[in-house]
């Protein structure tokens, strides 16, 4: 009777554990991609920058998988478009896009990402420019991602886009159930937008707000690049705080229905 009983128990306990052990395996996989694409050699110049910018935390935090296609905006020198075209690899896409506006003011990282499109390494990687208000994507993607240049499109220099504009046009070019995932830098909080075209900063409530207003779902947060010793009320280019600013990271989805 006790023999029939523990195999009773044992049975029972096996679907469990293994369903235990599907669950478990999912995030070591996607740990080891995100590994093996910041280990990538073609990115040796990118790693003395990993510790500080957090990279493994925020692109588990992205959710970007392979076979991905991605929509980077502003990819500036191209730290994050490396890692991303690694991790989404041959079956997946990066399009870096640079608003006209913008690329007049940074001709140099402009004239990185095209050389970066051309190496065989980077093939799954293509440059987009347009003008900022008419943001568009060559096919649906998954995720859409851009750091510290949120604050810049309501910004004279970027013609004055309209967060609503923005946020309505991201909405359209992901997939649905895609992501939004925005990283910036933080201005005092009920500050709004006042800060953006002075300290190049804006109050994270303020974001939220808009990007939900569009139709996204706010879908979390990372406090990875948090720092607490930032006062919030200095340019983000002054020496004292250059490199090691407060930033948020927020995590928007498009429902899926």
């Amino acid at each position: 009777m006790r023999l029939t009983m523990l195999v009773l128990l044992i049975a029972l306990a096996l679907p469990q554990a293994a369903l235990a052990s599907a669950s478990n395996s999912q995030p070591a996989a996607a740990a080891s991609t995100v590994d093996k694409a910041i280990s990538d050699p073609a990115r040796q110049a990118d790693a003395p920058k990993d510790a500080r910018r957090k990279i493994a935390e925020v692109m588990a935090f992205t959710e970007v998988k392979p076979g991905q296609k991605v929509l980077e905006l502003i990819p500036g020198s191209g730290y994050f478009t490396r890692v991303f075209s690694a991790i989404v690899g041959p079956a997946g896409h990066v399009y870096a896009l640079w608003p006209n506006e913008y690329a007049k003011e940074d001709a140099g990282d402009v004239a990185g990402s095209r050389k970066l499109a051309t190496e065989p390494h980077y093939a799954n990687v293509s440059v987009l420019t347009q003008p900022a208000a008419r943001l568009s994507s060559p096919e649906p993607v998954d995720l859409v991602f851009t750091s510290q240049n949120y604050h810049d499109y309501p910004d004279k220099f970027m013609g004055r886009v309209a967060p609503a504009v923005l946020n309505k046009q991201v909405f359209d070019a992901l997939k649905p159930g895609g992501l939004w995932v925005i990283i910036d830098h933080v201005a005092p909080a009920g500050s709004g937008m006042a800060d953006t075209d002075t300290l190049h900063r804006i109050d994270p409530a303020i974001v939220r707000q808009q990007v939900e207003a569009a139709g996204f779902v706010f879908d979390g947060q990372s406090n990875a690049l948090r720092n607490p010793a930032d006062p919030h009320t200095i340019k983000v280019f002054d020496k004292s705080i250059r490199g090691h600013t407060d930033q948020f990271i927020y995590r928007f989805r498009k429902p899926a229905k």
